[in-house]
């Protein structure tokens, strides 16, 4: 062994490959016990497991090609690889196939391509290569504007499905923008935009107003002698006026009626449990029913009986909390932590800047996808249709997470030098 190919060996983080093994794992028996039926064999390709299998064995050999690549090709390719995704997402709206009310796959034989998926990674590629040629500085409006266009192009197309639950995880990039540079005003706008339109919703525009007045009168005055201050917030709290009469346009004209639907059960402002409300209500009670300990493997009521729907994808978490209880479902979010944790800690240590901001790239999609999806499952938030990064079933959902944490890898194992 030369000592190319040693130092290759030796710098590859294997923690993070065992992480992600480990949860390939977790991922197939539990949706081997989602979709179980005592008169099949124990693996066909005539149910999910089965193909999840497939799908494991295909990820797990695209990884292994990605850490043979050489780290600058994904620095080079980087917009060739958002061409391409931009390009299949405009295809699936002219020929994709509507599945749940979104049209975001392209039947290719028995597979369906989901070009949101792998929007993601090169996405996130190209966003790295952006913002570390020249020591790009997002305090200049000439580099946050490309920036924007970067990932403002993929969301309106996946709006465009429409599927909320992908525009989401492309707005949660705006975090590496922070870590970057990025001014922290433009998180407290976004923060701000959200809790007024909850607000909106649930109170009469008119206290919300009063409430701003006061908020405005108590920063004039402690501010009154910095003028410029002073017009920030004015002009911050016209821009609040704005936003708050814009609310009722974008939830009535904008929003799907199960959208809608969803908020309103999140806020409790209806309430369907044997309707809109019923995938949320049978997943509480499935995870609930778990207890400590669980059921034990292949004896949950509620997988056996499918009680919950898509249980093997946007629901797969219930299949933890009720076969393996409070306990397992601990390990398996200690292990998404664990890993994001990792991921985090791999960023920090890239002298290159292309790598470093990749890397926490990777961990927002990853995080994004993991708090939503099991926020989701216990009625914390509304039901978008993400799923739980290598856990859930779906081919372009496990090669799409497979390449994005993998090529961090392939980029950590290089960092000594700079890609």
């Amino acid at each position: 062994m030369n000592n190319q190919n040693r130092n290759f060996f030796f710098n590859v983080d294997f923690l993070t490959i065992v992480l992600y093994l480990c949860l390939l794992a977790i991922g197939w028996f539990s949706i081997h016990a989602a979709v179980y039926n005592e008169d099949e064999a124990l693996i066909t390709l005539a149910n999910n497991s089965g193909k999840q299998l497939i799908f494991i064995i295909v990820a797990i050999i695209v990884g292994a090609v990605i850490l043979l690549l050489d780290s600058k090709f994904m620095f080079a390719f980087s917009p060739v690889f958002y061409g391409i995704t931009i390009f299949l997402l405009i295809l699936v709206l002219i020929v994709g196939r509507n599945v749940g009310g979104n049209q975001a796959w392209i039947p290719i034989g028995s597979f369906r391509l989901q070009p949101s998926e792998f929007a993601k990674w090169a996405t996130s590629l190209l966003l790295a290569r952006h913002l570390s040629v020249n020591n790009a500085k997002l305090t200049e409006f000439r580099t946050l504007l490309p920036t924007l266009a970067i990932l403002g192009v993929p969301v309106i197309l996946i709006i465009m499905q429409p599927d909320a639950g992908s525009a989401l995880v492309f707005i949660s990039l705006i975090f590496v923008l922070y870590r970057e540079g990025l001014s922290p005003l433009y998180l407290v706008a976004g923060v701000m935009m959200v809790l007024l339109f909850i607000l909106t919703l649930l109170y009469s525009k008119l206290y919300i107003i009063l409430g701003l007045v006061f908020v405005l009168a108590i920063l004039i005055y402690n501010y009154r002698r910095y003028r410029s201050l002073i017009a920030t917030f004015v002009g911050g709290f016209i821009l609040c006026l704005l936003f708050i009469f814009s609310v009722d346009f974008v939830y009535n004209n904008i929003l799907k009626p199960h959208q809608k639907v969803r908020i309103e059960l999140l806020l409790g402002l209806v309430k369907d449990p044997r309707g809109a409300g019923y995938n949320v209500n049978q997943s509480k009670i499935a995870i609930g029913s778990g207890g400590l300990w669980g059921k034990g493997y292949l004896q949950g009521t509620q997988t056996k009986f499918n009680f919950v729907p898509e249980q093997s994808t946007d629901f797969i978490f219930c299949t933890v909390g009720e076969e393996w209880g409070f306990a397992g479902s601990f390990v398996v979010v200690g292990l998404y932590l664990f890993l994001l944790m990792r991921i985090i800690h791999l960023a920090e240590r890239q002298r290159s800047p292309f790598s470093r901001i990749y890397g926490y790239a990777v961990a927002c999609i990853i995080f994004c996808h993991f708090f939503v999806n099991i926020a989701m499952t216990v009625g914390l938030m509304p039901v978008i249709g993400i799923p739980l990064p290598f856990v859930s079933y779906g081919g372009s959902s496990l090669l799409s997470f497979t390449i994005l944490l993998f090529i961090l890898i392939k980029l950590d194992s290089n960092r000594m030098g700079i890609v």
